[in-house]
């Protein structure tokens, strides 16, 4: 199905859409439109703005959900990083020496050569250790190496780790694996293509901690957040600030994704034409809504993240509703 089918299917499932106006000076020069899922982890629809069934590719806000067969499988145990392994497998890093090294720890405790990984050598950059997804990767070489199944192939829909993961996701869902629609990411590796509501039922389930992987993931990502990102990086930023209760995932073309820890409840954001900027003013927009950070941390993030030029500034319109039918 592709989005504007989808779109027009679920027209009369919706609330007001926000829109992100960037204003030079007092006259409006760009327009972004953005819709939100606010969901419990049983999917039901708490607020929203915009199509809560908005379909769209979950990218690197998947990340988290990836990594679990890495920790099912006592990869993630067996290699004994401290939690830095999780949480590099989870990130999408700066490719930093620091992040290259984590990386490479995952390959080197599990006997694998740099050469096996499928992510690409990023511009001017000599390693593939340096590509964001590096950490995703590694730890997609070691469980395979662990539970015996094929390294070359490793991102293949069909290659049995792939399978896992969706296994875990549609089973999260309350869906049949084989209803999931996945396409290739820019790093090689499948990615979903779901609704807002469902993307944001996964992060309730993140949040809620009720599950001892994601308990794993939850402990890894809040004592590391510098290897979910890295300094001056919106997901670092926000989990530094937010007294270690929340859980901050960005993915490209205007994805970002939210939890509160313990809370029970996931935010799925996604801007019609990808922006960046956008997408994290509508994010500090939504914590604000939802008081899930003091006031004082939401102005240090918008002057460490949102990065104008002088006279120039964001305005975000609208405000999260119950949904209407």
């Amino acid at each position: 199905m592709n989005l504007v089918s989808g779109l027009e299917s679920n027209n009369n499932s919706h609330t007001p859409i926000l829109t992100v106006r960037l204003k030079r000076g007092p006259s409006i020069e760009s327009i972004h439109r953005v819709h939100v899922a606010v969901c419990d982890s049983k999917g039901r629809v708490l607020k929203s703005a915009g199509q809560s069934k908005f379909e769209t590719f979950t990218r690197s806000t998947l990340k988290p959900f990836q990594a679990l067969p890495f920790i099912s499988s006592g990869t993630a145990e067996k290699i004994n990083c401290e939690g830095k392994s999780i949480a590099i497998s989870c990130g999408s890093h700066k490719g930093t020496p620091k992040h290259a090294r984590e990386a490479f720890k995952i390959l080197w405790n599990s006997n694998l050569d740099v050469s096996l990984l499928q992510c690409p050598i990023p511009l001017n950059r000599k390693s593939p250790l340096e590509h964001n997804c590096s950490g995703k990767h590694a730890a997609f070489l070691a469980t395979c190496k662990r539970m015996n199944w094929p390294l070359r192939n490793y991102l293949e829909g069909k290659h049995p780790l792939q399978l896992e993961i969706f296994r875990r996701v549609a089973e999260i869902l309350g869906l049949p694996a084989e209803e999931l629609v996945a396409a290739r990411d820019d790093c090689g590796a499948p990615t979903l293509l779901l609704q807002l509501s469902q993307i944001s039922q996964l992060y309730a389930h993140l949040g809620e901690s009720k599950n001892a992987d994601f308990e794993q993931i939850n402990r890894a990502i809040l004592a590391h957040p510098d290897l979910i990102g890295g300094e001056g990086v919106f997901d670092t930023e926000l989990i530094c600030r937010g007294h270690r209760q929340i859980i901050s995932k960005s993915g490209a073309e205007g994805v970002q994704c939210l939890s509160k820890l313990g809370s029970g409840i996931g935010v799925a954001i996604k801007v019609e034409d990808g922006s960046k900027r956008a997408k994290q003013a509508v994010a500090l927009e939504v914590l604000r809504q939802l008081d899930w950070i003091t006031p004082t941390s939401l102005k240090e993030l918008e002057e460490k993240v949102l990065l104008l030029s002088p006279g120039v500034q964001l305005e975000v319109k609208g405000e999260l509703r119950f949904q209407q039918n």
